[in-house]
């Protein structure tokens, strides 16, 4: 009787011990998504910051073009709303928004010798190159974290666990239609 009572003690403790890992495996795996989540933001946020010295300096020599940088505006708002949710869609939209409304500038610019050669302008168009190879970054992160966060809530012994750690499958951080490609600009 007693062995009995010490295996069933020991299977317990085994079983809750196990429902422990499996609850904390899958919440720091959701962590890990959410996180790769606001990297995204902190990226996108640091373009739309960059974005009105660029557009202050391309301003200084095509004062006419007014369309394009109300267009700017538009997008650094929009990417600011989308930041503030979770809707990872919304945030590619307004992304790709923002980078299309880039692009306008940079086809601006073009235009524009001397701009293309003042030193301001140069290490901004730098430090914009920089923020989009942090973007491409974090963006694979993110989808790096959902798929491991995806694998574990849809696999054995994990799925179990999914409803009472109250962890569910995200969504991946796609290009809109269209967007798949990144803008280019040549000067």
């Amino acid at each position: 009787m007693l062995i009995a009572l010490i295996v069933i003690v020991v299977v317990i403790v085994a079983l809750v011990g196990f429902g422990v890992v499996g609850f904390n495996k899958l919440r720091k795996a959701d962590i890990g998504a959410q996180e790769a989540l606001g990297g995204i933001d902190v990226q996108l946020t640091r373009r739309a910051d960059l974005i009105p010295n660029l557009v202050n300096t391309v301003k200084g020599y095509a004062a006419h073009e007014s369309g394009v940088f109300e267009a700017v505006t538009a997008a650094r708002s929009r990417v600011a709303k989308a930041a503030e949710g979770d809707a990872v869609p919304e945030k590619a939209a307004a992304d790709a928004e923002l980078s299309n409304a880039l692009v306008n500038v940079m086809a601006v610019a073009e235009a524009y010798p001397d701009l293309k050669a003042d030193t301001q302008f140069l290490d901004l168009q730098r430090q914009l190159t920089d923020t989009e190879n942090q973007i491409s970054f974090a963006r694979q992160y993110y989808n790096d974290a959902v798929t491991t966060l995806n694998t574990l809530v849809q696999t054995i012994p994990w799925m179990f666990f999914s409803g009472f750690a109250k962890v569910s499958t995200r969504e991946f951080y796609k290009a809109p239609e269209g967007q798949q490609a990144p803008p280019t600009v040549t000067f």
